[in-house]
Order: structure tokens, then sequence, then C-alpha cells
């Protein structure tokens, strides 16, 4: 079952939708049911779900619903419901149709007996059954008049057995008229945190990470909630341009649910709840004490009225408050003053010494003029709340500070803190750029700080900003800071961990000095994975066996304890040394903190990571998924300076799939973004795309021209790290474009190189490379061997069977016809299995050429399709978006994605307009179990 309300489907309410529906079956002595929940949370949705179910099935649905304004007439909800049997009055005996007549206000006479209506309502909707089955829905009971409830009562006592049910809705806990004693009840719950979750994003995609977890934290699964509160932002909050306040607003509709009820409370009730609204804990002992030293003489025993109107419970094993619902606090402090607001901050912080974050929130907002005593407990605070990753409350508490600070010194230090937080965590770039123009104001004066620096590097960078000119900033910030060169210093630790990005990014010498004379100075000494990762990641060919191991000691050490900027800079250093598989569940939990709003810049490089070692590892649908999602990352945050990053996974799997042209167009994206900047890394990345594109198309002269602009054959260029990556590939293409003597001078400066000894992959690759250039034929045999036989060769499945390809090519070009099949076969299992189309088809024609009997691979033989992808193929070729498949598979759109490229290379097609024709052809069917 679709469940589908007045806006669309349901979400998270399967299930209570078919208890609705299954009531007579579940409950055969009665054919009524009542919903109960809290406000908001989907009793009228669920209502007009199951009554468009029914009337779907041919039943004749009666509505009624009761109305505040209407509770003192009487019938006046019956009316609503009945009225619409008018054709089916004169079926009624005269007594029950003078009765009905004059209850609905149709006819004039003496006001009937309650019972003489109830039993005519009763006959009326058995005459109306008589046609067809009749459903009578009725929303909110609590509002419905005294003698509508009577007969809704009668009614709904009476329909065992009947083909007339009763279906009602009403606030947990409410009162009103209605009689529901007896009547079976079913409760509606919060959503589920995933069907919440799935709500927010299908309604607000373009919702800020941060945000979305305030806002799903604070709806606690109320589908109106989830539904209001975005809107009640200001516009810039949603996308985390702006920082949302700590409690967030309620907008119109749930200001009518939730601020009448507070405003009806006595005056000391409200002080009590306020107290407990700002307090956020609950615990008792705080509210007494609290209330003890505010003006308003509030005790607990105020707590009273509230409980009794649903809004509080004391709960009896924690001995704390709690609120009923989040939204109810909303409604507390939205309803109070700004004097009584300040008030409350005052009380709660006088009573809590031993919270001192808490009580320096308090005191910020009980503080109205510059306070530096404040403002420093403010900034200490916000080092506490960062370090538990919530980033958005840090830049609240430290522009706070900056606020109160009575010196312009210490107000542009707190804001450019506040810049820097919001750019590198919270992906909040707009904000930052005003928080950094506010600091300057705050200080003209004043040199240029090490976070307000980061801050505007990261702005630079993101807009049309070099690199040249963000290391002028960085190196600036560094040699004119008071920071005395401390090794504990967080802000130049962090500094220079950027400065050594950029230094890797811009691959020139000439960048290095700066870097390397602060590194030379920090006391006590230098922390071990700044210089490391200097090391491996801009020149990993010169990175001897201490250095390897002490990373592997450093990721040996990683816990999940470990800082999440620690993980994604050992995750660096771990690139080009082939270390990044070890990472892998530290990186996860980067991504999963980051997918729940924590900083972006980590989420960012942690998918990076996992993308680079699911693409090594022959992961190839998750490394399109997760580049993807990195993609949408990086446009939703505006950190449009990572986009390359996953342009480069994307790229790389399309190029070894066949698929050249939209790799190529993702690398011609990276390198005319890039080559304005001078990020060469990027140039260079993109340039190994082309090439495995070029040698898809089977061009092997154009790839040995992109390979040779990466690092010209016979040297390893200095600082260029990325030379590692596509060093067989200018071998393979000298050899297959007779050009010898480039080949063999490639071979002998890689055995010039520590090259094989970084890793298992790099040696399986060096040594394949030497075999292809190796001009005796049973001397590269030997070599062949011994690069296929080398120690977890099998972990990268598409390097090791590109060199068992060149292997069985070299065998069968030699004559060795019968040795060539097993390596030939096995490179032609993994090509199939990965959906590499160009390499599968290269195999299979020297197969052929050795005598082995196989099938020219036209795509439907190189992997039949899933269950789940033969789904999604059905549904595409329908015409359908990913989105809309996502939706009715219960994944996410960039899974579709995923599958889509999985699917496209399985079927010999290039896009989804072909998949009809595909989908049709003999053969085409699910992978046998």
């Amino acid at each position: 079952m679709n469940p589908a309300g007045p806006t669309g489907p349901l979400v998270g309410r399967e299930r209570d939708l078919e208890r609705v529906t299954a009531g007579p079956a579940r409950e055969p002595e009665s054919g009524a049911l009542l919903l109960s929940g809290q406000p908001g949370i989907g009793k009228s949705a669920v209502l007009d779900a199951a009554a468009g179910a029914a009337a779907a099935t041919g039943t004749r649905v009666l509505h009624a619903a009761g109305v505040e304004f209407e509770a003192d007439i009487s019938y006046a909800a019956l009316n609503q419901a009945l009225l619409p049997l008018q054709d089916v009055f004169d079926r009624l005996g005269h007594h029950h149709r003078e009765a009905l007549d004059v209850a609905l206000g149709l006819g004039a006479g003496a006001p009937p007996e309650r019972f003489v209506v109830c039993n005519a309502a009763l006959a009326l909707l058995r005459a109306a059954a008589a046609e067809a089955p009749v459903l009578l829905v009725v929303d909110d009971l609590p509002w419905v008049d005294r003698a509508s409830a009577a007969v809704f009562g009668f009614v709904a006592r009476r329909t065992a057995g009947e083909r007339v049910r009763f279906l009602g809705a009403a606030r947990t806990g409410a009162g009103g008229f209605f009689e529901h004693t007896g009547l079976p009840t079913h409760e509606l719950s919060p959503l589920a945190p995933e069907a919440a979750a799935h709500l927010v994003d299908t309604r607000f995609p373009a919702l800020a990470r941060p945000v979305r977890r305030r806002l799903l934290d604070t709806a606690q699964g109320n589908p109106l909630a989830l539904l209001e509160l975005p809107r009640a932002l200001r516009q810039e909050q949603p996308r985390a341009r702006d920082i949302p306040p700590a409690i967030l607003p309620l907008g119109e509709r749930l200001r009518s649910l939730f601020l009448t009820r507070v405003r009806d409370l006595p005056a000391a009730t409200r002080d009590l709840l306020l107290l407990a609204a700002l307090d956020g804990t609950g615990d008792l002992a705080v509210l007494s004490a609290a209330a003890r030293g505010s003006d308003g003489g509030a005790g607990l025993e105020d707590l009273g009225p509230a409980e009794s109107d649903q809004l509080v419970r004391v709960d009896g094993g924690s001995h704390r408050l709690v609120f009923r619902h989040p939204l109810v606090r909303s409604a507390v402090v939205e309803a109070a003053t700004s004097s009584r607001l300040r008030a409350a901050h005052r009380a709660l912080a006088h009573v809590l010494e031993h919270r001192p974050v808490q009580r320096a929130w308090h005191l910020g907002e009980a503080t109205l003029r510059p306070d530096e005593e404040v403002a420093v407990l403010l900034e200490h605070a916000a080092g506490h709340i960062l370090e538990r990753g919530d980033a958005v409350a840090a830049i609240a508490a430290l522009t706070r500070a900056a606020d109160l600070s009575p010196l312009g010194t210490d107000r542009a230090r707190r804001l450019a803190e506040a810049a820097y937080v919001g750019a590198e965590a919270v992906g909040a770039l707009s904000s930052a750029s005003v928080l950094l123009e506010d600091a300057r104001r705050a200080d003209p004066g004043h040199a240029v700080s090490l976070r307000a620096a980061g801050a505007a590097v990261q702005l630079l960078l993101n807009s049309d900003g070099d690199v040249a000119t963000a290391h002028r900033l960085l190196v600036g910030a560094v040699e004119e800071g008071g920071h005395g060169y401390r090794a504990d210093d967080p802000a130049l630790l962090d500094t220079l961990h950027f400065l050594m990005l950029l230094c890797s990014y811009g691959g020139k010498e000439e960048l290095w000095a700066p870097f390397h004379a602060a590194l030379s100075r920090l006391r006590p000494a230098a922390p071990p994975l700044l210089g490391l990762g200097a090391q491996t990641f801009s020149d990993p060919l010169n990175a001897d066996e201490a250095t390897l191991r002490r990373l592997d000691e450093i990721i040996d050490g990683v816990t999940a304890d470990t800082e999440l900027a620690e993980i994604v800079r050992i995750g660096t250093a771990a690139i080009y040394p082939d270390r990044l598989s070890a990472l892998r569940e530290a990186s996860w939990r980067v991504v999963r903190r980051g997918r729940e709003g924590g900083p972006v810049r980590r989420h960012i490089g942690a998918l990076l990571h996992l993308c680079l070692d699911d693409y090594l590892r022959g992961r190839w649908q998750e490394a399109v998924a997760l580049s993807d999602e990195g993609l949408a990352l990086c446009a939703e945050s505006g950190y449009s300076v990572c986009t390359w990053f996953f342009q480069f996974t994307k790229g790389l799997v399309l190029a070894s799939r066949g698929d050249a042209g939209p790799a190529r167009t993702l690398a011609a994206a990276m390198t005319d973004w890039a080559t304005p900047r001078g990020v060469r890394m990027s140039t260079d990345c993109a340039r190994q795309v082309h090439l495995l594109a070029d040698i898809a198309d089977g061009d092997f002269d154009r790839a040995f021209g992109h390979a040779d602009a990466v690092s010209p054959a016979g040297t390893f260029a200095a600082r260029t790290p990325h030379a590692l990556w596509v060093f067989f590939d200018p071998v393979e293409s000298a050899v297959r474009t007779d050009r010898q003597e480039a080949a063999a001078a490639h071979v002998r400066a890689l055995r010039g190189t520590n090259l094989a000894a970084l890793s298992p992959r790099l040696a399986l690759l060096a040594a394949g490379a030497e075999a292809i250039a190796e001009a005796d034929d049973r001397q590269a045999a030997r070599l062949f061997a011994r690069a296929v036989g080398g120690p977890d060769a099998e972990k990268w499945p598409f390097d090791l069977a590109r060199v068992r390809l060149a292997q069985g090519e070299r065998l069968r070009r030699a004559r060795a016809l019968s040795e060539a099949r097993a390596p030939l076969a096995a490179a032609l299992r993994t090509f199939e299995r990965l959906g590499a189309v160009p390499w599968a088809e290269r195999a299979c024609k020297e197969l052929r050429a050795a005598g082995e009997q196989v099938a020219v691979p036209d795509g439907r033989g190189v992997g039949a399709l899933t269950p789940q992808e033969r789904e999604i193929a059905e549904l595409a070729a329908t015409g359908l978006t990913n989105k809309q498949i996502a939706e009715r598979l219960f994944i996410s759109h960039r899974t579709v994605g995923a599958h889509l490229y999985q699917i496209y290379p399985k079927l010999g097609i290039a896009s989804r307009v072909a998949l009809r024709d595909a989908l049709l052809a003999p053969g085409v069917g699910e992978r046998s179990a």
C-alpha cells in the first residue's frame, strides 16, 4: 500500500494506515477505531489517507470535524456528517425523519429527545450502507459539540458486524464530550528517524546539514513540526548562511497549537516553565533553586496547571521535568517577554556554577552591556562546545562573546574565530564573510589573525582566488602572528596543515620553503603527522621506510576518540602510500557524523578517501554513489574548491567502464577550474581520467601524451605525487605506439625510486611495467609472474586485471597460447565484474586469438542484472526520474544514479534513452541465484 494524504504520499505511516484500514478485521467486536496522538503528529493526514483508501474501494465516506467556535451549537458536527445523506432521508420512518430534520436544522418542531436522534442517525447510516459500505470519519473529537458527541458515541458502539464503520481522532489526553471508554484506540507515534529524515529531505532538499540536524532533534518525529519549523527560519538560516537561534521559532500553525495553551497558564507556571525551557535538563533541584532566586516567587507546586494540560510531566525515575514535546519548550520561550527571559537567564546562571558552559550561555543572554568577564567565559565555552561537535552553537557563543567585548581587538579576534569555524566546519561561507568584515571594522589596524586568514583563504578559494594568493595570506599570518610557534597552539597547527595542502595542490617547490621554516621553529617539537603528511602527500617517492612505519603506527593508533580533523589528515597522508583501507571504519565515522550535520570540510575529506579506496579496491558502484554525494555536498555548502575531488573519482570509474564522453567532460571541468587557479594536482588528476578514457577508446597515442604531461617519460617530476598513479600507463602506451625507448627510460627511472616499497599495489604495477617494457619474452614472462604473484595483489582488482591482460597479450604474441589463456580468462572475469567494458573486449579478443571459445562482450555478456538493478532499469525505462525512482523504492536518488551507471555497461548502452529497447532484447534477465 502506498498511503497518500492531501498533499502527497504519507511518509512513515504505512503500518499505521494498515492498522486503521484493517480495524474491523483486527477488532471484530467493533467497527470503530479512535486515533490519538500529540498535536501535529499527523492524525488528520492519516484520517484523510484512510478515507481516500476507503473511497477507492467504493465505500461512501462521510466527514465531520469538531470546530471550537461551534462547540456550543447542538448537532453542529452531526450536521456536517449526515447532510450528504439527504437523498436517503426518505427511507426513514416518519418519527426518525422528523427528529433528524429538527436536530440538523432542516425543519421546525419541538426539540427531539437525544435517544431518538441517536437511533435515527444509526438508522440513516444503515440505510445508506444497504447500497455501499459507509465510513464515518470525525476529526478533532474534543471540539465536537455535546449533542453530536453523544450521537457519534452511540453509533460507534453499534457498528460491530455492520457495513458502517466509525473512525475518529483526538489529541492524547484531551477532554471533550465524546465518551471513548471501551472503544479500540490506536496511538500515533512520532515518525521513525529514517522517515523523519526522508520527509525533511524530500520537502526541504536545500536545508543545510547543521540546520537539518537541529530541525530533526527539535521536531522529534512530529510531522507538522518537520514541515513548519523550516518555514519559520529567516531567509538565510535554512542554508546556514545565518546562524539559527538556540531555540527554533514556531511557525503560524505551530503557534496555534502550542502558544495559546502556554499563554492560558498562570504567570507563576509560565515562569517556572521558562526556567525549565532555558535550562533544558529538567533537573528539579536546579528549577527549584532558580525559582527561589528569581523575582517571580514561583515554586515547584506551580507546575500543576501545566501537568494537568499535558504540557509537561515529572519522570518518576529520574525526577526530572520533561516537556511532552520539544515544541512546547519553543512555545514557552516565544511567549515570554524579553525582560522575563533575561531574568530567567540570570537566575539560572546564579545556580549553575558547576556547569560552566551552560552558565556562560545564560550570562551572555542576561547581559546587555559589554562585559569582558562574561565574554571570556563565552569564548572558553565555545571551545568546549566545538570539541563535542556542535559548530553552530560554538559560532553563536563566539559571536555573543564578540558582542560583549569592550575592546575592539578582542571583538575582532572572536569574530575571526567565529568566521573560521563557520567556513571550516559549517560551510556557512556567506556568514563567514560577514563576520570577517565585522572583525575588520572592529579593529582596522590590527594584524590579520591566523583564524581570520584561514577564513579569508576559505572564502578566496571557494570563489575566484588562486593558490598563490591564498598561500601568501597564510604565510603572512604565520610569520606575523604572536603565537610564538607553540606546537600546542591549535590555530597555528590548523593553519600549517592548511598551508601544507596549498603547497601540495600548487605542486611548486618554491611554495614549500615558508612551510618548512615554520615547521622547524615549532616548540618543543612539530607534531609527527604534520611533517609526515607533507612528505607522503606531496613527495611520496622520497618517503623512507621509517616514515612509512611511522605512518602505519599513526593509523594503528586511531580510535573511536580520535578527532574528525585528525582522521582526515591521516587519510590525506595515506593516499599515495595506499593505506586508505586501514582507515575505512574511521572515515565512515566522519561521513556519518557529517551526514548528521558535522564539519563539512571533514565530511568532504572522508568522502574523498572512501571514493579513492573504493576505486582501487573495485567497489565502483559505491565510488560513484559517494562521488555524487560529494558533488552534491560541495554544491550545497558552497565548497566549490573541493568539487574537483569528486569529478576525479567519478571520472575514474566512468573512464574505466568505457563511458569516455562523460569522463572527459568531468576531466575538462577539472582542468578549466584548476588552470587559472594554479591547482596543478587537479590538472594532473584530470589527465589521468583523460588517459584512461583514451585507452578505453584504444587511442594509446593520446594516452601517452596525457601521461607524459603529468611527468615526462623517463622522469618522476618533483612535487608531482600523482605521477605514482600513472606510471604504468605511459609504459604501456609507449610500447603500443612504438616508443620503446620512452618505455625503457621510464622503467629505468622507476628502478631508481623507492616506489615499489610504498605499497603492494605499486609493486604490482612496477613489476608489470617492467615486464611490458622488457624486450626478451622469457624475461618478460618471469617479470609478469613475479608481478601477479605478489602479496595482496588480489586486493587491487582493476590494476591486477590490467597486468594480467598485458601478461596474456605478451604470452599470446610469443605463441605461448595455452599459457596465455589463464591470465586472460582471469582478467576477463574481473573486467566483467567491474563493468570495465573496453578492457573486457580486449581480453575476449585475445582469448579468441589464443584459441579459446568466448562470446564477444556486447554489454549483456559483461554481467547480468541483479533484481534491484532490473527494477531500477524498468522504472527508468518508463521515463521516471532518479528522484521519482528513489521515492518509490525508498532509497536515495544518488543510489539510483550509481545503479544506472552499473546497468548501462551491462546492457551495452550509454544512456537511459536506450533502456527500453535493451530490456526487451533476448537474454537480458536477472542474475541466477
